[in-house]
Protein backbone atom coordinates (compact mmCIF):
# COMPACT_ATOMS: atom_id res chain seq x y z
CA UNK A 1 0.00 0.00 0.00
CA UNK A 2 2.62 2.47 0.86
CA UNK A 3 4.68 1.62 -2.44
CA UNK A 4 1.14 2.19 -4.11
CA UNK A 5 1.33 5.59 -2.65
CA UNK A 6 4.80 6.09 -3.22
CA UNK A 7 4.45 5.68 -6.86
CA UNK A 8 1.59 7.66 -7.30
CA UNK A 9 3.25 10.52 -5.24
CA UNK A 10 6.56 10.51 -7.64
CA UNK A 11 4.22 10.43 -10.85
CA UNK A 12 2.39 13.45 -9.74
CA UNK A 13 5.35 15.79 -8.72
CA UNK A 14 6.73 14.17 -12.57
CA UNK A 15 3.50 16.03 -13.73
CA UNK A 16 4.29 18.96 -11.83
CA UNK A 17 7.59 19.15 -12.94
CA UNK A 18 7.02 19.02 -16.88
CA UNK A 19 4.17 21.82 -16.57
CA UNK A 20 6.52 23.88 -14.46
CA UNK A 21 9.33 23.38 -17.08
CA UNK A 22 6.54 24.33 -19.93
CA UNK A 23 5.16 27.88 -18.20
CA UNK A 24 9.16 28.98 -17.60
CA UNK A 25 9.55 27.70 -21.57
CA UNK A 26 6.58 29.63 -22.56
CA UNK A 27 7.26 32.81 -20.10
CA UNK A 28 11.08 33.17 -21.96
CA UNK A 29 9.27 33.08 -25.55
CA UNK A 30 8.23 36.68 -24.53
CA UNK A 31 10.64 39.56 -25.04
CA UNK A 32 10.91 42.04 -22.20
CA UNK A 33 8.02 44.43 -23.98
CA UNK A 34 5.36 42.14 -24.03
CA UNK A 35 6.42 40.30 -27.67
CA UNK A 36 7.02 36.90 -28.18
CA UNK A 37 9.82 35.26 -30.73
CA UNK A 38 8.55 31.59 -31.22
CA UNK A 39 11.75 31.29 -33.23
CA UNK A 40 15.32 31.53 -32.92
CA UNK A 41 15.44 34.14 -35.38
CA UNK A 42 12.20 34.85 -35.88
CA UNK A 43 10.25 38.47 -34.85
CA UNK A 44 7.32 40.14 -35.98
CA UNK A 45 7.78 43.36 -38.73
CA UNK A 46 5.39 46.16 -39.66
CA UNK A 47 5.40 47.62 -43.09
CA UNK A 48 4.56 51.62 -42.38
CA UNK A 49 2.53 53.83 -44.54
CA UNK A 50 2.52 57.73 -45.26
CA UNK A 51 -0.78 58.93 -44.40
CA UNK A 52 -2.45 62.07 -42.99
CA UNK A 53 -3.69 61.98 -39.37
CA UNK A 54 -6.42 64.08 -37.21
CA UNK A 55 -4.81 65.07 -33.75
CA UNK A 56 -5.54 67.13 -30.76
CA UNK A 57 -3.40 69.12 -28.47
CA UNK A 58 -4.61 70.66 -25.35
CA UNK A 59 -3.55 74.17 -24.15
CA UNK A 60 -3.99 75.21 -20.10
CA UNK A 61 -7.26 77.79 -19.84
CA UNK A 62 -8.19 80.42 -17.56
CA UNK A 63 -11.78 81.48 -17.98
CA UNK A 64 -13.16 84.87 -17.89
CA UNK A 65 -16.64 86.19 -18.71
CA UNK A 66 -17.27 88.53 -21.00
CA UNK A 67 -17.35 91.57 -18.70
CA UNK A 68 -15.54 91.28 -15.08
CA UNK A 69 -16.94 94.14 -13.87
CA UNK A 70 -15.28 95.26 -10.20
CA UNK A 71 -17.91 97.25 -8.20
CA UNK A 72 -16.58 100.13 -5.98
CA UNK A 73 -18.42 103.23 -4.28
CA UNK A 74 -18.53 106.74 -5.60
CA UNK A 75 -19.53 107.77 -2.19
CA UNK A 76 -17.95 107.21 1.41
CA UNK A 77 -20.24 105.58 4.16
CA UNK A 78 -20.96 102.62 6.23
CA UNK A 79 -23.19 100.15 4.39
CA UNK A 80 -26.89 99.41 5.97
CA UNK A 81 -28.19 96.98 3.50
CA UNK A 82 -27.27 94.08 1.41
CA UNK A 83 -29.75 93.76 -1.23
CA UNK A 84 -28.38 90.52 -2.91
CA UNK A 85 -26.39 87.28 -1.92
CA UNK A 86 -23.47 86.17 -2.97
CA UNK A 87 -23.52 84.21 -6.18
CA UNK A 88 -26.51 85.79 -7.27
CA UNK A 89 -27.36 86.29 -11.06
CA UNK A 90 -28.51 90.37 -11.20
CA UNK A 91 -29.90 92.33 -14.05
CA UNK A 92 -28.85 95.64 -15.16
CA UNK A 93 -29.23 98.56 -12.92
CA UNK A 94 -30.38 96.22 -10.28
CA UNK A 95 -29.40 97.14 -6.33
CA UNK A 96 -26.42 95.57 -4.82
CA UNK A 97 -25.78 97.59 -1.62
CA UNK A 98 -27.43 100.88 0.23
CA UNK A 99 -24.55 103.16 1.67
CA UNK A 100 -25.52 105.19 4.85
CA UNK A 101 -28.13 108.10 3.00
CA UNK A 102 -28.41 111.01 5.82
CA UNK A 103 -25.30 112.70 5.25
CA UNK A 104 -26.16 113.23 1.49
CA UNK A 105 -29.66 113.89 1.97
CA UNK A 106 -29.25 116.74 4.22
CA UNK A 107 -26.77 117.52 1.53
CA UNK A 108 -29.15 117.67 -1.11
CA UNK A 109 -31.91 119.21 0.42
CA UNK A 110 -29.91 122.19 1.90
CA UNK A 111 -28.42 122.28 -2.03
CA UNK A 112 -32.49 122.06 -3.08
CA UNK A 113 -32.94 125.41 -0.52
CA UNK A 114 -30.31 127.28 -1.81
CA UNK A 115 -31.33 126.61 -5.42
CA UNK A 116 -35.12 128.02 -4.46
CA UNK A 117 -33.60 130.86 -2.70
CA UNK A 118 -31.43 131.69 -5.70
CA UNK A 119 -34.65 131.40 -8.24
CA UNK A 120 -36.53 134.09 -5.55
CA UNK A 121 -33.37 136.50 -5.69
CA UNK A 122 -33.37 136.21 -9.83
CA UNK A 123 -37.40 136.94 -9.81
CA UNK A 124 -37.02 140.16 -7.25
CA UNK A 125 -33.67 141.57 -9.88
CA UNK A 126 -35.66 141.18 -13.05
CA UNK A 127 -38.51 143.10 -12.07
CA UNK A 128 -36.03 145.55 -10.66
CA UNK A 129 -34.33 145.82 -13.83
CA UNK A 130 -37.72 145.70 -15.55
CA UNK A 131 -38.46 148.76 -13.44
CA UNK A 132 -34.99 150.93 -14.18
CA UNK A 133 -35.01 150.38 -17.70
CA UNK A 134 -39.32 152.25 -18.01
CA UNK A 135 -36.65 154.51 -15.86
CA UNK A 136 -33.80 154.91 -17.88
CA UNK A 137 -35.69 155.25 -20.90
CA UNK A 138 -37.85 158.41 -19.59
CA UNK A 139 -34.20 159.55 -18.66
CA UNK A 140 -35.18 159.40 -14.98
CA UNK A 141 -31.59 157.42 -13.71
CA UNK A 142 -28.74 157.85 -15.25
CA UNK A 143 -27.22 155.00 -17.19
CA UNK A 144 -24.88 154.01 -14.07
CA UNK A 145 -27.97 152.85 -11.85
CA UNK A 146 -29.75 150.65 -14.73
CA UNK A 147 -26.53 149.01 -15.50
CA UNK A 148 -26.29 148.47 -12.16
CA UNK A 149 -29.59 146.90 -12.06
CA UNK A 150 -28.31 144.55 -15.20
CA UNK A 151 -25.17 143.60 -14.00
CA UNK A 152 -26.98 142.39 -10.37
CA UNK A 153 -29.55 140.73 -12.19
CA UNK A 154 -26.49 138.44 -14.15
CA UNK A 155 -24.73 138.11 -11.16
CA UNK A 156 -27.92 136.48 -9.63
CA UNK A 157 -28.56 134.21 -12.59
CA UNK A 158 -25.58 132.75 -12.44
CA UNK A 159 -25.57 132.13 -8.64
CA UNK A 160 -28.56 130.52 -9.50
CA UNK A 161 -27.27 128.34 -12.43
CA UNK A 162 -24.25 127.40 -9.81
CA UNK A 163 -26.64 126.47 -7.04
CA UNK A 164 -28.69 123.94 -9.62
CA UNK A 165 -25.30 122.49 -10.34
CA UNK A 166 -24.40 121.77 -6.62
CA UNK A 167 -28.02 120.67 -6.12
CA UNK A 168 -27.13 117.96 -9.28
CA UNK A 169 -24.05 116.96 -7.36
CA UNK A 170 -25.78 116.21 -4.43
CA UNK A 171 -28.51 114.32 -6.18
CA UNK A 172 -25.88 112.23 -7.72
CA UNK A 173 -24.24 111.29 -4.64
CA UNK A 174 -27.62 110.96 -2.95
CA UNK A 175 -28.19 108.34 -5.56
CA UNK A 176 -24.27 106.68 -5.73
CA UNK A 177 -26.06 105.16 -1.87
CA UNK A 178 -27.69 102.78 -3.96
CA UNK A 179 -24.84 100.55 -5.40
CA UNK A 180 -26.23 99.18 -8.61
CA UNK A 181 -24.99 96.57 -10.95
CA UNK A 182 -23.75 97.89 -14.18
CA UNK A 183 -24.94 94.99 -16.78
CA UNK A 184 -26.15 91.61 -15.92
CA UNK A 185 -24.25 89.11 -14.44
CA UNK A 186 -23.88 86.71 -11.36
CA UNK A 187 -22.47 88.74 -8.47
CA UNK A 188 -19.19 87.51 -6.87
CA UNK A 189 -17.97 87.37 -2.51
CA UNK A 190 -18.39 90.35 -0.77
CA UNK A 191 -15.51 91.11 1.62
CA UNK A 192 -17.82 93.80 2.97
CA UNK A 193 -20.93 93.30 4.87
CA UNK A 194 -23.51 95.78 6.63
CA UNK A 195 -21.53 98.16 9.39
CA UNK A 196 -18.44 98.42 6.79
CA UNK A 197 -16.80 101.57 6.18
CA UNK A 198 -16.49 102.06 2.26
CA UNK A 199 -15.07 104.61 0.15
CA UNK A 200 -14.03 105.18 -3.34
CA UNK A 201 -10.56 104.72 -2.05
CA UNK A 202 -10.68 100.75 -0.73
CA UNK A 203 -8.13 98.51 -1.92
CA UNK A 204 -10.72 96.07 -2.56
CA UNK A 205 -13.72 96.23 -4.70
CA UNK A 206 -17.09 95.75 -2.74
CA UNK A 207 -17.87 92.89 -5.61
CA UNK A 208 -17.21 91.65 -8.87
CA UNK A 209 -20.37 91.07 -11.77
CA UNK A 210 -19.60 88.77 -14.12
CA UNK A 211 -21.46 88.40 -17.40
CA UNK A 212 -21.43 84.41 -18.55
CA UNK A 213 -23.85 84.15 -21.18
CA UNK A 214 -20.66 84.12 -23.05
CA UNK A 215 -17.47 83.49 -21.73
CA UNK A 216 -13.73 84.32 -22.61
CA UNK A 217 -11.08 81.34 -22.61
CA UNK A 218 -7.78 82.40 -22.66
CA UNK A 219 -5.21 80.06 -23.40
CA UNK A 220 -1.33 80.44 -25.34
CA UNK A 221 0.17 79.07 -28.13
CA UNK A 222 3.83 78.74 -29.30
CA UNK A 223 4.60 81.39 -32.25
CA UNK A 224 6.00 78.34 -34.35
CA UNK A 225 2.46 76.92 -33.69
CA UNK A 226 0.84 79.91 -34.51
CA UNK A 227 2.55 80.02 -37.68
CA UNK A 228 1.73 77.11 -39.14
CA UNK A 229 -2.04 77.94 -38.44
CA UNK A 230 -1.98 81.51 -39.84
CA UNK A 231 0.80 80.98 -42.79
CA UNK A 232 -1.99 80.87 -45.36
CA UNK A 233 -1.94 84.22 -45.26
CA UNK A 234 -4.77 87.30 -45.68
CA UNK A 235 -6.17 88.95 -43.31
CA UNK A 236 -6.44 88.28 -39.64
CA UNK A 237 -10.12 88.15 -39.42
CA UNK A 238 -9.72 86.06 -42.33
CA UNK A 239 -6.89 83.69 -40.33
CA UNK A 240 -9.69 83.30 -37.45
CA UNK A 241 -12.45 82.22 -39.46
CA UNK A 242 -10.30 79.64 -40.92
CA UNK A 243 -9.35 78.40 -37.46
CA UNK A 244 -11.10 74.97 -36.38
CA UNK A 245 -14.15 75.06 -33.49
CA UNK A 246 -12.25 74.38 -30.25
CA UNK A 247 -13.81 72.45 -27.08
CA UNK A 248 -12.96 72.99 -23.56
CA UNK A 249 -11.85 70.16 -21.18
CA UNK A 250 -13.36 71.36 -17.73
CA UNK A 251 -11.27 70.78 -14.08
CA UNK A 252 -13.07 68.04 -13.99
CA UNK A 253 -11.84 66.15 -16.81
CA UNK A 254 -15.02 66.14 -18.30
CA UNK A 255 -15.87 68.11 -21.53
CA UNK A 256 -18.09 71.23 -22.80
CA UNK A 257 -20.98 69.91 -25.06
CA UNK A 258 -20.77 73.49 -26.72
CA UNK A 259 -17.54 74.26 -28.80
CA UNK A 260 -16.11 77.46 -29.00
CA UNK A 261 -14.49 79.56 -31.59
CA UNK A 262 -10.97 81.46 -31.50
CA UNK A 263 -12.13 84.86 -32.01
CA UNK A 264 -8.65 86.99 -30.72
CA UNK A 265 -4.79 86.95 -31.20
CA UNK A 266 -1.88 88.98 -29.28
CA UNK A 267 -0.45 91.09 -31.67
CA UNK A 268 2.59 90.91 -29.18
CA UNK A 269 4.17 87.73 -28.76
CA UNK A 270 6.10 87.49 -25.29
CA UNK A 271 9.29 87.23 -25.43
CA UNK A 272 10.36 85.55 -22.20
CA UNK A 273 8.32 82.37 -23.53
CA UNK A 274 8.08 82.70 -26.94
CA UNK A 275 4.03 81.95 -26.86
CA UNK A 276 1.19 84.18 -27.86
CA UNK A 277 -1.99 84.97 -26.24
CA UNK A 278 -5.28 83.72 -27.77
CA UNK A 279 -9.11 84.04 -27.16
CA UNK A 280 -11.73 81.74 -28.04
CA UNK A 281 -15.24 82.39 -26.67
CA UNK A 282 -17.68 79.90 -25.59
CA UNK A 283 -21.66 79.94 -25.04
CA UNK A 284 -22.68 78.87 -21.69
CA UNK A 285 -26.15 79.04 -21.50
CA UNK A 286 -26.58 76.66 -18.67
CA UNK A 287 -24.17 78.91 -17.02
CA UNK A 288 -21.79 75.58 -15.98
CA UNK A 289 -18.68 77.89 -16.55
CA UNK A 290 -17.93 81.15 -14.14
CA UNK A 291 -15.19 83.24 -13.99
CA UNK A 292 -11.38 82.55 -12.53
CA UNK A 293 -12.48 78.76 -13.29
CA UNK A 294 -9.68 76.70 -15.11
CA UNK A 295 -9.50 74.29 -17.84
CA UNK A 296 -7.61 73.34 -21.43
CA UNK A 297 -8.85 74.22 -24.80
CA UNK A 298 -8.94 70.88 -27.04
CA UNK A 299 -7.49 72.04 -30.54
CA UNK A 300 -8.19 69.75 -33.19
CA UNK A 301 -5.80 69.94 -36.35
CA UNK A 302 -4.53 67.79 -39.14
CA UNK A 303 -0.96 66.74 -39.95
CA UNK A 304 -0.02 65.20 -43.34
CA UNK A 305 2.82 63.01 -44.47
CA UNK A 306 3.20 61.43 -41.11
CA UNK A 307 4.15 57.79 -40.46
CA UNK A 308 2.45 55.83 -36.99
CA UNK A 309 4.27 52.91 -35.14
CA UNK A 310 3.85 51.20 -32.07
CA UNK A 311 6.27 52.66 -28.85
CA UNK A 312 6.92 49.18 -28.37
CA UNK A 313 9.10 49.40 -31.79
CA UNK A 314 11.51 51.95 -30.64
CA UNK A 315 14.38 51.84 -28.85
CA UNK A 316 15.96 55.00 -27.18
CA UNK A 317 19.61 56.30 -27.16
CA UNK A 318 20.28 59.15 -25.16
CA UNK A 319 17.22 60.87 -25.50
CA UNK A 320 16.85 59.66 -29.59
CA UNK A 321 14.73 57.46 -30.93
CA UNK A 322 15.48 54.35 -33.22
CA UNK A 323 14.07 51.36 -34.90
CA UNK A 324 15.20 48.60 -36.93
CA UNK A 325 14.64 48.70 -40.36
CA UNK A 326 14.51 45.42 -42.22
CA UNK A 327 16.72 45.59 -45.17
CA UNK A 328 16.75 43.53 -48.39
CA UNK A 329 18.63 40.53 -47.40
CA UNK A 330 16.78 40.73 -43.82
CA UNK A 331 19.57 42.20 -42.14
CA UNK A 332 18.38 44.61 -39.91
CA UNK A 333 19.66 48.36 -39.82
CA UNK A 334 19.04 50.59 -36.74
CA UNK A 335 17.71 54.23 -37.82
CA UNK A 336 17.16 56.69 -36.08
CA UNK A 337 13.48 58.59 -36.08
CA UNK A 338 11.96 62.13 -34.97
CA UNK A 339 8.50 61.62 -33.93
CA UNK A 340 5.48 64.59 -32.71
CA UNK A 341 5.50 65.73 -29.20
CA UNK A 342 1.99 64.18 -29.65
CA UNK A 343 1.53 60.90 -28.24
CA UNK A 344 -1.46 58.89 -26.85
CA UNK A 345 0.76 56.62 -25.08
CA UNK A 346 0.89 53.39 -27.27
CA UNK A 347 1.88 54.97 -30.91
CA UNK A 348 4.43 57.75 -32.21
CA UNK A 349 3.69 59.90 -34.77
CA UNK A 350 7.35 59.58 -37.24
CA UNK A 351 8.03 62.99 -38.91
CA UNK A 352 11.53 61.92 -40.57
CA UNK A 353 13.44 59.37 -41.04
CA UNK A 354 10.39 56.78 -42.28
CA UNK A 355 9.13 56.71 -45.50
CA UNK A 356 6.08 54.50 -46.77
CA UNK A 357 6.74 50.56 -47.66
CA UNK A 358 9.49 50.46 -44.62
CA UNK A 359 9.50 47.31 -42.22
CA UNK A 360 10.39 47.85 -39.10
CA UNK A 361 10.68 45.30 -36.30
CA UNK A 362 8.14 45.58 -34.00
CA UNK A 363 8.57 43.34 -31.29
CA UNK A 364 11.68 42.27 -28.91
CA UNK A 365 13.72 44.94 -30.38
CA UNK A 366 15.72 45.36 -27.18
CA UNK A 367 17.54 41.96 -27.94
CA UNK A 368 18.98 42.61 -31.40
CA UNK A 369 21.52 44.64 -32.54
CA UNK A 370 22.58 46.86 -36.29
CA UNK A 371 23.10 44.64 -38.73
CA UNK A 372 21.85 40.85 -37.28
CA UNK A 373 20.25 38.66 -40.00
CA UNK A 374 16.29 37.82 -38.95
CA UNK A 375 13.82 35.48 -40.26
CA UNK A 376 10.25 38.53 -40.76
CA UNK A 377 7.34 37.13 -39.77
CA UNK A 378 3.87 39.38 -39.83
CA UNK A 379 2.33 40.21 -36.44
CA UNK A 380 -1.04 37.59 -37.75
CA UNK A 381 1.38 35.10 -38.15
CA UNK A 382 3.03 35.41 -35.07
CA UNK A 383 -0.36 35.90 -33.15
CA UNK A 384 -1.21 32.39 -35.20
CA UNK A 385 2.11 30.64 -33.49
CA UNK A 386 1.46 32.32 -30.06
CA UNK A 387 -2.56 30.53 -30.08
CA UNK A 388 -1.25 27.46 -31.02
CA UNK A 389 1.24 26.96 -28.73
CA UNK A 390 -1.38 27.93 -26.16
CA UNK A 391 -3.51 25.39 -27.01
CA UNK A 392 -0.77 22.80 -27.30
CA UNK A 393 -0.15 23.72 -24.07
CA UNK A 394 -3.72 23.55 -22.43
CA UNK A 395 -4.04 20.32 -24.26
CA UNK A 396 -0.60 18.93 -22.86
CA UNK A 397 1.38 18.38 -25.73
CA UNK A 398 4.61 19.95 -24.08
CA UNK A 399 6.92 18.66 -26.54
CA UNK A 400 4.83 20.83 -29.71
CA UNK A 401 3.40 23.56 -27.57
CA UNK A 402 7.15 25.22 -27.75
CA UNK A 403 8.90 24.47 -31.29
Amino acid sequence: MNRQMLRTTITQFRQIALFAVGVSLLTACGNSQGGMKLGDSEYAVLTVNSSSSDQTTSYPATIRGTQDIEIRPQVSGFIVKLCVDEGATVRKNQPLFEIDPTQYKAAYNQAKAAVEMAQANVSTLELTEKNKKELYDKAIISSFEYQTAVNQLASARATLAQSKASMVSAKQNLDFCTVKSPSNGVVGTFPYRIGSLVSPSISSPMTTVSEIGEVYVYFSMTEKELLQLTKAGGTLKEQLDKMPAVQLQLADGTMLEEKGKIDAVSGVIDQSTGSVSMRAVFPNDKKILRSGGTGNVIFPYTMDGIIMIPQSATVEIQDKKFVYVLQSDNTIKNTEIQISPLSDGQTYLVTKGLKGGDKIVIEGVQSLHDGQEITPITKAEQDAKFQQAMKDQNEGNLKTAFN
